[in-house]
């Protein structure tokens, strides 16, 4: 009686065969993944901008209107200012700047303020000073935030600062002055 041996499907051979294509479909899905994931992040990325672009476009053009309101009139406001001193190694962006002879009003506008966010207002708000005394403009420099979303905790740290608060109020603007003395650079 002859035997006829069969080919055992769960030999070596067979089952290393099985693995390195199931690895091989892994790194494949990895790659795929890693492209969906990038493209995913880069339409997040754009959608969050646009957001920000809109909550800028929305506050923008009625702030010179709001400040009348404490005594300040600015003839001029410009929007997404940038400033690149290379000499001086100063570089800055300014969301909106309303100006006049005597003053300027820097303002950084985000859809959720954060206390970092008024920080680094701050600090910009420094370089301008810095930027403003090398090329002899002696006006007085004040700041402003502005946030859709703007929790108890940034009001305070942003009014304690010296800065103005800016928030939506139905179809119009709420400024709050700061706590004292708006500060000025």
């Amino acid at each position: 009686m002859e035997t006829t041996q069969k080919a055992n499907p769960l030999s070596f051979e067979t089952v290393w065969a099985a693995l390195m294509e199931d690895r091989e479909r892994l790194k494949e899905t990895e790659r795929i993944m890693k492209e969906s994931s990038a493209e995913l992040n880069k339409k997040l990325g754009e959608y969050i901008n646009l957001f920000g672009e809109v909550t800028e476009y929305t506050m923008a053009p009625k702030l010179r209107e709001k400040f009348i309101e404490f005594g300040y009139t600015f003839p001029k406001a410009e929007r997404n200012v940038s400033i690149r001193d290379y000499i001086n190694n100063i570089f800055l962006e300014i969301d909106v700047m309303l100006e006049n002879g005597d003053n300027a009003m820097l303002v950084e506008i985000k859809t959720k303020l954060t206390v970092e966010r008024i920080n680094n207002h701050m600090k910009r708000l420094e370089k301008m000073r810095r930027y403003a005394d090398l090329h002899g403009d002696k006006r007085m420099f004040l700041g402003a935030v502005a946030g859709v979303v703007v929790t108890d905790e940034e009001r305070k740290h942003a009014l304690d600062q010296g800065l103005y608060l800016i928030e939506p109020a139905g179809q119009d603007l709420s400024i709050t002055p700061p706590s004292g003395k708006p500060k000025e650079w």
